[in-house]
């Protein structure tokens, strides 16, 4: 979640991540992906992603992550300059871990340290064209997968192991932790939502 806000025309430089973000939050950006890989082509995503985000109850400062951040997997080819600290070195990312649960079955624990690409390389390119920023916008890191079966983030993703859509009434929460900086873990808070059946239009 960004903290303080960013001038129109002035990108964000990685190094400059710590300035204007204030803090993490659990979101689930929901997907309809039946619907999704029907509009992709030619349009991209749209109405598979646009009817529901949710975010846990608070926001995690990064003060309170000092002892979460960790070397990512690696980036081959090396990214593009903007994308790389002022001494040319690879920002981390964090290592936050994920679980999902639906109906109270852990389905999967992804991890977010494997992903490809670090939160302040994210805001970077956000901001490359000259876009700026505002105290509250959020930004999400896109679906968590990790490398192992057991760590598939997405229900699609899933499927190819006999995991199918989900159904009215069904429960999906997703709960985060991470490193704590004295040690042990700190709960991230759970993103927490229900299925619930389509109206169509004209209903009341």
């Amino acid at each position: 979640m960004v903290g303080a806000g960013s001038a129109m025309g002035e990108p964000v430089a990685v190094d400059a991540f710590a300035d204007h973000v204030f803090g993490v939050v659990g979101l689930n950006d929901w997907s309809a992906r039946d619907l999704q890989g029907w509009e992709m082509a030619p349009l991209g995503p749209f109405l598979g992603k646009s009817f529901a985000t949710s975010v846990s109850l608070w926001v995690t400062p990064l003060a309170a992550l000092a002892g979460a951040w960790t070397d990512l997997p690696g980036q081959d080819p090396v990214p593009l300059p903007y994308l790389r600290a002022a001494d040319g070195s690879t920002p981390r990312g964090l290592d936050v871990a994920a679980e999902v649960v639906v109906d109270g079955e852990v389905l999967a624990r992804p991890p977010y340290a494997s992903t490809y690409w670090a939160p302040a390389q994210m805001l970077a390119h956000l901001t490359v064209n000259g876009a700026s920023v505002r105290p509250g916008d959020l930004f999400a890191s896109g679906t968590i997968s990790g490398p192992g079966d057991d760590q598939l983030g997405s229900l699609l993703e899933m499927s190819a192991h006999g995991r199918g859509f989900l159904e009215d009434g069904q429960e999906v929460v997703l709960r985060y932790s991470a490193p704590g900086p004295a040690g042990g873990r700190i709960a991230l808070g759970e993103v927490r939502g229900r299925v619930q059946p389509a109206r169509h239009v004209g209903d009341t």
